[in-house]
């Protein structure tokens, strides 16, 4: 399988980003690679081929004869767990995600077929009610709970930690490496770092166990294949973290949509899989308000591994300082 014919290329606002797909050899051994993976399906491709070139992957749909397309993805190397976390994830946790065609991990290549309609494409063409943010939130959680277990293991996959009592250290990186916040900001970050330490002893001392945490679970990362079934997927900016970090990027969009009134509803739901361990509503609701402000740092951390050595203001210092910045804010719902 050859770049011989039609393709089309999208950069996004990315217009002079550098990927290995500028490079024919790179360019020529990924396409090959693809096709040996198809064949191993029995599949062929047939069709132009969409390549999605952004600074944190290679993504290229690619038409296959007689079926739906599939889509190869190249991770940098901060990411390249990708693949092996999504194929362990598979015999794992099945029903809950994407079932990669082939793996490369040592050159962060996965083969993924296609998973249906994104949530986000339901969004836009049906009327949806909360209640199936709801079912989100309950089946991803359900999803960490299962995999408290395995957190050593997705850590040796190359899964970055930011486990609950290393958080104030991995702060303490963050900050330290940033180029983008002002003298103001840095010293107001540093003066917040003691109640930082409070807030992560107090998550930690509360005794819900760190797990797989996806860092970035929104409309767009997820297919919805039946009405109250969601498929998840795109792991690279996932950590073994405290399970609740998890909930605020998806929480946040279901309010963008519906408004703040939804947001009892979704956190009772995300927590209704924690409560058959001994733990109190209370406890797992203050577990939720400090993990909320918390899980800022996973964000952070992800942007620095997309963009390491970057300098200045860009979209690397630039998106860690707003995430550090936004352990100022308090949660939108009280903890106790």
């Amino acid at each position: 399988m050859r770049d011989t014919g039609p393709m089309v290329v999208d950069r996004g606002r990315y217009a002079d980003v550098v990927t290995p797909w500028e490079r024919e050899s790179w360019r020529a051994a990924a396409l090959d690679w693809v096709a040996g993976g198809l064949a191993g399906h029995g599949l062929r491709a047939d069709g132009a081929l969409e390549v999605r070139l952004r600074p944190w992957s290679v993504l290229v749909r690619v038409p296959v004869a007689g079926g739906p397309a599939v889509w190869f993805k190249a991770s940098p190397p901060a990411g390249a767990f990708e693949g092996p976390l999504t194929a362990a994830l598979a015999r794992w946790v099945p029903e809950h995600v994407l079932h990669p065609l082939a793996v490369d991990a040592a050159r962060g290549w996965a083969l993924f077929p296609d998973g249906g309609d994104l949530f986000r494409a339901v969004l836009d063409s049906e009327r949806v009610p909360p209640r199936e943010w709801a079912a989100l939130l309950r089946q991803y959680a359900s999803m960490q709970y299962d995999l408290v277990r395995r957190a050593d293991e997705i850590e040796r996959l190359g899964v970055p930690a930011a486990r609950t009592p290393g958080l104030p250290a991995l702060f303490d990186r963050l900050l330290a490496g940033n180029t983008a916040l002002g003298p103001d900001e840095r010293a107001r970050l540093d003066g917040l770092r003691p109640r930082l330490e409070d807030w992560c002893a107090e998550l930690a001392s509360l005794g819900v166990p760190d797990t797989l945490d996806h860092a970035d679970l929104h409309d767009g990362q997820l297919f919805r294949p039946a009405a109250g079934r969601f498929t998840f997927f795109d792991w690279g900016d996932a950590a073994v973290s405290h399970p609740f970090c998890s909930l605020r990027v998806t929480a946040e969009r279901a309010c963008e949509r519906y408004g703040p009134q939804v947001l009892p509803r979704l956190l009772a739901a995300y927590l209704e899989p924690w409560t058959g361990d001994g733990r109190t509503p209370a406890q797992l609701r203050r577990a939720a308000a400090l993990a909320w402000r918390l899980s800022v740092l996973s964000r952070a951390a992800a942007w620095g591994r997309t963009f390491p050595g970057a300098s200045g203001t860009g979209p690397g210092p630039g998106q860690t300082a707003r995430w550090l910045l936004e352990l100022q804010a308090d949660p939108p719902f009280p903890g106790v």
